[in-house]
């Protein structure tokens, strides 16, 4: 299976690596924009909802990567699991589009997530 990860937080990186079986692949960016550009074959995308952020705790950025996901004639199709700030992490408000979100998780986040995540599609 192929797996995205966008984050920025290496611990979620070392999360994924170690909960993914030794046959998948992973690809971890930090840049929302070149992750949907790398999607073919992708069969889940995992996005840390900080990661996608302009301006911390202002979810506008979390809105444009939500956009050009559904817009994406790739990336488009992708089945999505959002990765949750951590509960005392305050946004402005929290944006939802219907039908957009496969999985969702709060922390913590640990390998064991990401190991049944990829049991799941």
């Amino acid at each position: 299976m192929k797996f995205v990860l966008i984050t920025k937080d290496s611990a979620l990186v070392e999360s994924a690596q170690k909960g993914f079986h030794p046959d998948d692949e992973l690809h971890v960016y930090a840049d929302w924009r070149v992750a949907l550009e790398n999607c073919a074959d992708v069969d889940l995308m995992f996005v840390d909802l900080i990661a996608t952020l302009l301006e911390p705790h202002k979810i506008e950025g979390y809105e444009q990567f939500a956009l050009a996901k559904m817009k994406h004639p790739v990336a488009g199709p992708v089945k999505l699991a959002l990765l949750s700030p951590p509960e005392d992490y305050e946004l402005d408000f929290m944006a939802g589009f219907p039908d957009f979100i496969y999985l969702h998780y709060r922390h913590p986040i640990d390998y064991k997530i990401f190991r049944r995540a990829s049991t799941w599609v």
